[in-house]
């Protein structure tokens, strides 16, 4: 593949890959029990061993291969790194170009069932030629083999691909790392970004109101004091030392397992089980995402690479304001929420802002049909 080539990629994960699967997951060696009847000191071991069981012994991993392929998939050179990509193109010519990009502990998968609806829409205004990227480190994109890949260069290396792609303006939507990635494209790239769509923008929570908070800033601020208590530390641990959790996460898909459907269980809208929110399936074929590349160690290094400056996007002020136009949908169930009025510091051409009946961190993944038209909404006003 020369440095600007574009060539098709195909999954074909072997048998002998996926039956040394099924006998990791089959000789785990299990801890005892949790001492409480709850969620609150991590994943059940009974929920774990019987999601891990369906895993090795009922899961169709050939199923989600064949639906993936369905696809048109690729792959390219970007500043020296391989890329993979879903790229769909709409049959309707004037289509939005748009970058999706996804997070941490997701993928690809994600958007599966957003893409046909956004390159196939009833009313061709609405069509989107749509470019899905795995973040580098992530899915069947390359590993970094030195520090360096933030998501400033990230949203590079985006840019250079859309341009490959033959698009130079586009959109670009993104949740979890999505989000940032996509601010930055916005920052660095404003002359070629139509608009940003983001669940949600990240800003801090403005010193200034805080004699004069709404109930839901307040119940906000109130969440961020629970959420830096008790739902930090795969954070502290990602961002500190990644290669120390990466051996577990590469070798053991028992600990996979655990480390990502506990984020899968907190950040969606579920009644207390992530399978309330995604089926068992949805929620195997994304860590099989992170299984078969190997990307345990690998994903968790753009935490140690980023996850410093998101922190301070979250908490402090910031004078990095984004003057592309910016849409927002903040999903009830999502782990950042601030309100308009706090997001509008930073985001100074917020054109859309609505709140969602349902949904969690994951939107696209779980209300596609909602996600869908939140994606339309904006850009309808932005093409």
């Amino acid at each position: 593949m020369s440095s600007d080539e574009v060539v098709p990629f195909r999954l074909e994960v072997t048998d002998a890959e996926l039956a040394d699967l099924r006998d990791r997951l089959r000789r785990t060696r299990w801890p005892e029990p949790e001492p409480v009847g709850d969620w609150s000191h991590g994943v059940p071991v009974g929920y774990l061993r019987e999601l891990c069981a369906y895993w090795a012994d009922a899961y169709d991993w050939r199923a989600t291969e064949a639906r993936l392929n369905a696809l048109p998939q690729f792959r390219t050179e970007i500043d020296g790194l391989g890329v993979h990509f879903v790229h769909a193109r709409s049959p309707h010519p004037d289509a939005l170009p748009l970058v999706l990009t996804h997070g941490w502990p997701g993928s690809i998968v994600e958007f599966e069932a957003v893409i046909g609806p956004l390159t196939e829409p009833d009313d061709p205004a609405d069509a989107f030629h749509v470019v899905c990227p795995s973040l580098p480190g992530f899915g069947f994109s390359d590993k970094p083999d030195r520090p360096g890949w933030t998501v400033q260069r990230i949203a590079d290396a985006w840019a250079v691909l859309m341009d490959r792609l033959g698009y130079p303006r586009f959109g670009a939507q993104g949740g979890d790392w999505g989000t940032s990635v996509s601010t930055c494209l916005g920052l660095q790239h404003p002359s070629r970004v139509a608009g940003i769509h983001l669940t949600p923008p990240l800003a801090a929570p403005d010193p200034a109101t805080f004699d004069d908070l709404s109930d839901a800033e307040r119940a906000w601020l109130e969440e961020l004091k629970e959420i830096g208590t008790w739902e930090t530390g795969y954070a502290t641990e990602m961002s500190t030392k990644p290669q120390t959790i990466g051996y577990s996460l590469v070798d053991s898909p028992a600990g996979l397992c655990a480390w990502i459907i506990e984020k899968f269980q907190s950040w969606t809208d579920s009644a207390g089980s992530p399978e309330d929110a995604l089926t068992r399936d949805q929620l195997l074929d994304n860590l099989m995402l992170y299984w078969l590349p190997r990307t345990g160690a690998s994903a968790a290094r753009l935490y140690r690479e980023s996850f410093r400056q998101i922190s301070d996007w979250i908490l402090k002020s910031t004078s990095d304001t984004v003057s592309v136009p910016t849409g927002a949908s903040i999903f009830p169930r999502e782990t950042v929420r601030p309100s308009r009025r706090w997001a509008g510091r930073r985001f100074t051409n917020i054109v859309y802002w609505n709140e969602p009946p349902r949904g969690g961190h994951f939107a696209a993944f779980e209300q596609p049909e909602l996600f869908v038209a939140e994606v339309r909404a904006f850009f309808r006003l932005v093409r």
